[in-house]
């Protein structure tokens, strides 16, 4: 055919109703085979949220008792150490979240840049959080510092990890596959977390030092049993422990980084936004106005709260209210590994029943477990079992929400067709509320001690003590996690609507696709 008669054939509109040329055809495998993962891809890009988890679970389990026993702040101003941080770091998260949003295209994305420049000055300072100054009047200033700058730089990279599951692939099939990838790593890296900081940190705990109500029991086999290692172990060792499981810690940052930029690739169709940008607090009233999303935000500050509550606790409950103060880090790590076990019975469970029931499952299976260990006698055996059981519903709890995170993105699509690219807002306030519950209950857990007279590297503790922490890792979670429950029952997105806005946006890619391939088979014919 003549290129004029392409000319012709272009100006009959009953060309676009024949097939297409073996060109387009080919066009549009090449496009459905870019939008296809490997599993080295899926693999680099799960390995990206190791970093996440390994340091906040080396902080959520450990930093508390650091600053007590270790650093030996007082309680008071541990809790504002601990919640400032963390307050610091809910607040930088929309923000961050809204200068992703904005950033431009470069060679390498428009979210990997973020994460590759923050990586440096992030362990460093996360290096120094576990370091004791060689001074006393500026302990304070000096880990609030710290802590603040390292949640502000881990922000820069988790953020825009977060929103890049959104831009590996335009297929949700591709997204669901990474994220069930993403899942596995983030428990393996709990379990890491815990095992490094934990391991380490127990063959040098700090001794701990009798009061006023252990001398009387001074030759008790429990006041030995607590001091056995005492004139092995000083306090300088478990100082030079912690530092030395941060460099271990800061390392595995460094490597997962270098990972994630090496071996994931944005999808530059997939990160254009075609909407105009917005201002800071027209983005924060557009995703909070979305009905699904505030929801499922609120179930998950509540359930977060409470077992953030827990992990903040639980070691000081150990150590303290139970007397495993050598074995604490144990139980710690029989938690993860059960949650990390957990993982293929809570996809099954998920693929079976749906994400809705598979979280309300899951966080009603581990109150049983509350209440049972403050209930017992202090008995180490059962002590273990009963952490491996709740480890199970621990798993569901922390990872289903972020499942369903991108049901929510895309519901808010599928109504809003005409608004893109905001997806790293919908992230960052979802890890805000995250940071904001962990902020909250690490910082009035730790003031409840200071009420209750919690003394510093104390062989024992007042009834006080006691009685507060068994509320803080019992009672407390029960009741946040049962309002998050009530406040799930009316979440709207149930698995027909799930599938529904599937089918609505593939549709929607499949048009795309197809005006692309009729667009290139025209001016090829041209």
């Amino acid at each position: 055919m003549a290129k004029g008669e392409g000319g012709e054939q272009y100006s009959n509109p009953n060309l676009l109703n024949k097939p297409v040329s073996s060109d387009g055809i080919t066009l549009a495998r090449k496009h459905e085979h870019g939008n296809r993962l490997s599993v080295c891809n899926k693999i680099c890009y799960a390995i990206g949220g190791a970093p996440y988890q390994i340091t906040g679970c080396a902080l959520g389990f450990f930093l508390q008792i650091y600053l007590l026993d270790v650093a030996q702040l007082d309680p008071f101003y541990a809790s504002i150490i601990l919640f400032g941080g963390r307050a610091w770091d809910a607040v930088t998260d929309p923000t961050v979240g809204f200068l992703v949003s904005r950033s431009p295209w470069t060679r390498f994305g428009r979210m990997l840049p973020w994460i590759v420049l923050s990586t440096p000055l992030a362990v460093i300072a996360y290096f120094l959080i576990w370091f004791v100054p060689p001074f006393e009047d500026g302990k304070v200033i000096w880990y609030l510092i710290f802590y603040c700058i390292f949640q502000t730089l881990q922000t820069c990279f988790h953020v825009p990890y977060s929103a890049l599951t959104m831009f590996i692939s335009s297929e949700q099939k591709e997204r669901d596959s990474a994220t069930a990838y993403r899942m596995t790593v983030e428990v393996m890296g709990t379990v890491l977390g815990t095992a490094i900081q934990g391991q380490i940190v127990g063959m040098a705990n700090a001794p701990c030092l009798p009061g006023p109500s252990d001398i009387d029991l001074s030759n008790s086999s429990l006041s030995v049993g607590l001091n056995a290692s005492g004139p092995v172990i000083s306090l300088d060792d478990t100082k030079v422990a912690y530092m030395i499981a941060s460099g271990v810690i800061c390392i595995i940052y460094v490597l997962c980084a270098i990972v994630l930029f090496f071996g994931v690739r944005e999808k530059k169709e997939s990160c254009r936004p075609r909407s105009e940008p917005m201002g800071f607090f027209q983005g924060i009233k557009l995703v909070m106005g979305h009905g699904p999303y505030a929801k499922l935000v609120m179930v998950f500050l509540f359930t977060s709260l409470g077992f953030m509550l827990l992990e903040g606790n639980f070691a000081l409950f150990c150590s303290s209210t139970l007397g495993f103060r050598n074995d604490f880090q144990n139980i710690l790590l029989v938690i993860m590994l059960s949650a990390t076990l957990a993982i293929p019975f809570w996809q099954w469970f998920l693929t079976r029943f749906g994400k809705k029931t598979a979280v309300c499952a899951g966080s009603l299976s581990v109150i049983p477990f509350m209440i049972l260990v403050v209930c017992m006698k202090s008995n180490l055996i059962v002590t273990y079992i009963v952490s491996f059981a709740a480890g199970v519903g621990v798993a569901a709890a922390f990872l289903l929400p972020w499942s369903m995170l991108p049901d929510v993105v895309d519901d808010f699509k599928v109504q809003n067709p005409d608004s893109t690219g905001h997806e790293a807002l919908f992230y960052s306030f979802y890890v805000f509320f995250t940071k904001f519950a962990s902020g909250v209950s690490l910082g009035i857990s730790t003031l409840s001690l200071d009420f209750a007279g919690y003394i510093s590297r104390g062989c024992s503790q007042p009834e006080e003590v006691d009685i507060t922490l068994k509320v803080l890792v019992s009672a407390a979670p029960i009741a946040l996690i049962l309002i998050g429950l009530i406040i799930l029952y009316s979440y709207p997105i149930t698995e027909e609507k799930r599938q529904g806005n599937r089918k609505l946006l593939q549709e929607q890619r499949d048009n795309e696709a197809d005006s692309e391939t009729d667009s290139t088979e025209l001016a090829l014919m041209i």
